[in-house]
């Protein structure tokens, strides 16, 4: 399974960075050429590849962290979209308000699955801050899992980016379609920047789970 991040800005380095730490190899590009990913590659690793933008848009799960605007123009790039995923790390923002940008309540990942025709999209890496996203899954505490939501039509296309987002050590969780928890994760939606970590269940006794007796 070959992956691509598109975009290096805060968004696009996160993720970049958790596929370094899970030495998982993974292709990533922007509109400004291989030579501009040369210090991310440098400080994270190996496993970062710098390629043109052309090359990573034909991996097998392609990861967007573009600003939404420019969705329409790097697709384009692409070609033969059928049989691959493509993971919407947008948000569609009206910068003017720094509110949700108006798309007729149409799902924002449903907008993007329209510009590749006959890819699988899946919402996901999207709805928390770059910030938070960089950071270990567990933040190094060992209280449990960051989650991050996805939502999708395809449930195999959903499947194979939960399976990704375990491997960099992430808890997922399905929200439903675009029309139903799409709208609860993309920017603006009530589960938008809220970081939530999934505890493990599990110990010796009720002490184990915190569980507070009075």
């Amino acid at each position: 399974m070959r992956y691509s991040i598109i975009g290096s800005g805060a968004i696009g380095s996160a993720i970049a960075g958790h596929f370094a730490k899970a030495n998982i190899p993974v292709s990533v590009a922007n509109t400004r050429g291989p030579e501009s990913l040369k210090t991310l590659a440098d400080q994270l690793g190996s496993a970062i590849v710098p390629s043109d933008l052309t090359s990573a848009l034909g991996a097998d799960v392609v990861i967007l962290a573009v600003p939404f605007e420019a969705v329409k123009d790097v697709l384009r790039e692409g070609s033969s979209w059928s049989g691959r995923v493509i993971v919407d790390a947008t948000n569609a923002i009206d910068f003017k308000t720094f509110g949700p940008a108006d798309l007729g309540g149409i799902p924002s990942s449903a907008v993007v699955a329209k510009l590749a025709p006959h890819a699988s999209v899946v919402k996901g890496f999207n709805h928390v801050l770059a910030r938070i996203l960089a950071r270990e899954p567990d933040d190094g505490r060992g209280y449990g899992r960051r989650t991050l939501f996805i939502s999708g039509d395809q449930p195999e296309a959903k499947q194979i980016v939960v399976q990704l987002m375990e491997r960099l050590g992430f808890a997922a969780i399905d929200l439903g379609k675009f029309s139903e928890g799409g709208l609860l994760h993309q920017y603006g939606g009530p589960l938008t920047s809220h970081s939530l970590v999934q505890q493990e269940m599990k110990g010796t006794g009720m002490a184990d789970w915190d569980i507070i007796e009075h």
